[in-house]
């Protein structure tokens, strides 16, 4: 019992002949593609350092692009050669100049005298997996792909885009099923020579010379005809991220390769030396005959794919962008968005710290600068007070903030009358705890002393603008913790109110609160309601507050200003 392998070479010579080396070492005929786009004083010297070994010969060298025929055609010629040169060979192994072998070759060896008649191969139609990336997947078989997809991008979009507009379909030979899989398989030498004996390759390999990546279905497809035994799974360890790159392999990932128990693995990057010294040192103790399992790692891939697509909460990654969404939540950590609290409580900001460890700011999207706790000009992580600084990026800013300061809970105040570029971020946010009073911002322009025909125009403003930002809060699509009360109902009952909000903000362990902060006067604030309905401002967001005298209620006269007190 014998196995044969072909490699595939078209960089790094060097690391490619210390694996040659260890696999005839091992016992196993060595038949080395070296792609032509490699100069012919570096295949001549390369040749010249393999020549010590006659088990290694070098079948004819053709220039190799991605995605098209020339690599079928280049494994075609030297499957031949291995076949004819070694006939002792029962099992080809396929690999590239970047595997590398991580159990000992007679391992390898041992297992596939055990399964004389097992093809190891990936093989499964479109219609099983969601393995295509760039949406060919069934097209690749109907379609003709005479262009590289690397070196001729424009040619190979535009002649897609042709074929799909005059509805151009290719006849797939008769009796074949397309299938895909893994470039990297273990076939036998039955299979293989059934596939390049078969009376209809002709056939085949015209039509497979204008599919997409044939080197992903040709003898996926073809084993599937000539195989007594299909393993649909490769024995080479090759993963791929979102995109459809293949994952390299480094230094540090050499616990994950052991685990792996894969015979081989790809891609390995050329200089990761512990790699390659750990796997390629001589072992002769005895191996225990474990199945590759990819179960072990396919986990630690997922999550690895995960942080490349999504990131760490309240981090971007330029290679993120512009795709919008991918980014996960906005902020690092959970924070409290108090809407109204300080317009109807006296030293809100002085009293929640002291209900809480929590940092409370001011209102951070306030028009005229950012009130960062303590009236402080700027704070950690050098974020200003400046409003241009931050309306340049208003996003980044609270993302920022948040980020800097995780292990402390940040608090800060948002209203109408603030910057509201944020609102859909806030609500999609799920770390945002948004507090509402609907309707408290008419607390200061009740107390203030402008002309009523001011506070009027004022009023219907600042309602139409939170208005528009309820409505957000109660969308299907909020991921933030909403809780929203009408001014009138709150001040029923602020102390269940405030309690609720302290015991959601994680307070441990839970802590009963003993006072509240003085409510502002409120006395004479329903005739005040009144009158902005009288002046044709209807003030709905507040609620339904009781009124005392309302006819006695003074009515302010046209053009002359009205204080309210």
């Amino acid at each position: 019992m014998s196995v044969g392998v072909i490699m595939l070479v078209h960089a790094a010579l060097d690391r490619a002949e210390q694996v040659v080396r260890h696999w005839v070492a091992g016992g196993c005929p060595v038949v080395v593609h070296v792609d032509k786009a490699v100069s012919q004083a570096e295949f001549t010297a390369f040749r010249g350092r393999l020549s010590d070994l006659p088990e290694v010969s070098f079948s004819a060298r053709r220039k190799c692009h991605w995605g098209t025929w020339s690599l079928v055609g280049a494994t075609q010629t030297a499957a031949e050669q291995i076949l004819r040169e070694h006939p002792q060979v029962e099992h080809i192994f396929l690999a590239s100049g970047s595997c590398l072998p991580l159990r000992p070759v007679r391992d390898l060896c041992a297992y596939l005298k055990a399964r004389p008649k097992i093809d190891f191969i990936e093989s499964a139609t479109t219609q099983d997996v969601p393995w295509t990336i760039g949406g060919l997947d069934a097209e690749r078989f109907t379609l003709r792909f005479p262009f590289s997809w690397k070196h001729q991008r424009k040619l190979f979009d535009g002649y897609v885009r042709l074929q799909r507009r005059i509805r151009f379909k290719r006849k797939i030979p008769t009796g074949l099923q397309p299938h895909m899989g893994s470039q990297w398989w273990c076939l036998t030498r039955s299979t293989l020579s059934a596939i390049l004996n078969d009376p209809m390759r002709q056939t085949y390999d015209r039509y497979f010379k204008r599919v997409w990546i044939p080197d992903e279905s040709y003898f996926q497809t073809l084993a599937r005809i000539h195989s007594e035994r299909i393993e649909s799974r490769s024995l080479t360890l090759s993963k791929f991220d979102f995109q459809g790159k293949p994952h390299i392999f480094y230094d540090d990932h050499l616990q994950l390769l052991r685990r792996s128990d894969y015979f081989v693995a790809r891609k390995i990057w050329p200089q990761a030396n512990i790699l390659y010294d750990t796997f390629l040192q001589k072992n002769e103790g005895t191996v225990p005959q474990t199945e590759p399992a990819p179960a072990k790692i396919d986990r630690i891939f997922a999550k690895a794919v995960e942080r490349r697509v999504r990131g760490r909460n309240g981090l971007y990654m330029q290679g993120r962008f512009p795709h919008a969404g991918v980014e996960g939540a906005m902020t690092a950590a959970p924070y409290s968005v108090f809407c109204g609290f300080n317009d109807v409580f006296e030293g809100f900001l002085d009293w929640l710290p002291r209900a809480t460890p929590v940092r409370v700011h001011g209102h951070l999207f306030a028009r005229d600068k950012v009130h960062f706790a303590g009236g402080e000009p700027s704070f950690t992580g050098a974020l200003s007070d400046s409003a241009a600084v931050r309306d340049y990026a208003p996003r980044d800013f609270l993302t920022s903030l948040i980020w800097n300061t995780r292990g402390e809970r940040q608090c800060f105040q948002f209203g109408p009358a603030d910057v509201q570029d944020l609102n859909w971020k806030l609500a999609l946010d799920p770390n945002a705890q948004i507090s509402v009073i609907s309707g408290a911002w008419a607390v200061p322009l009740f107390h203030s002393t402008r002309p009523f025909a001011e506070v009027r125009v004022e009023a219907a403003r600042l309602q139409r603008v939170e208005n528009k930002f309820l409505e957000i809060l109660k969308t299907p699509y909020v991921k933030a913790k909403v809780r929203a009360w009408a001014l009138a109902d709150f001040i029923e009952a602020p102390m269940d109110a405030l309690q609720d909000i302290v015991d959601e903000m994680g307070q441990k362990p839970p802590r009963r609160l003993t006072e509240v902060p003085k409510m502002v006067d409120l006395t004479g604030f329903g005739q005040f309601l009144q009158s902005l309905k009288n002046e044709v401002m209807h003030p709905y967001l507040m609620g339904d507050f009781p009124l005392s005298s309302v006819e006695a209620a003074p009515v302010p006269e046209p053009r002359r200003p009205y204080l309210v007190r």
